[in-house]
């Protein structure tokens, strides 16, 4: 997904909302054994004089696959949401933009990243395998 600044500008929309699924790379799942589906973004930016662009993001998502303890096939809702700062000048300190569009798709990676739990479990008193 991208974000069109210089049209965006010169529509003098300096505020907005947005939406859109986005399909993740297969491997950005931390969790063994476990894949996350399609991705719902909703965000809404802000363009501020400067040209720098804030944008607020909420992604949502279902992380699917096996019980990190006892390996049953389980599943998780996810909802994260986060600020990020575009700048048009790269800063090493934010993300950074070419002036003209931004491409929503590496924060909304990070964002999963960022959300995902460290385990998957069935249930939170999951005891793991019985071997007994």
């Amino acid at each position: 997904m991208e974000l069109e600044v210089k049209r965006l500008l010169a529509q003098r929309k300096y505020t907005g909302s947005f939406s859109f699924v986005y399909v993740p790379p297969a491997d950005i799942s931390l969790i063994p054994l476990c894949k996350i589906s399609n991705v719902c973004v909703d965000g809404e930016y802000e363009i501020f004089d400067d040209d720098c662009v804030e944008i607020k993001l909420n992604v949502k998502y279902l992380i699917k696959g096996q019980c990190s303890y006892c390996l049953t096939e389980t599943k998780k809702e996810v909802s994260y949401l986060t600020e990020i700062l575009f700048v048009p000048q790269n800063d090493g300190e934010n993300y950074y933009y070419d002036g003209n569009k931004i491409n929503l798709n590496p924060a909304v990676d990070d964002a999963i990243l960022m959300s995902q739990p460290h385990v998957l479990l069935c249930n939170e008193d999951c005891k793991g395998i019985d071997v007994t």
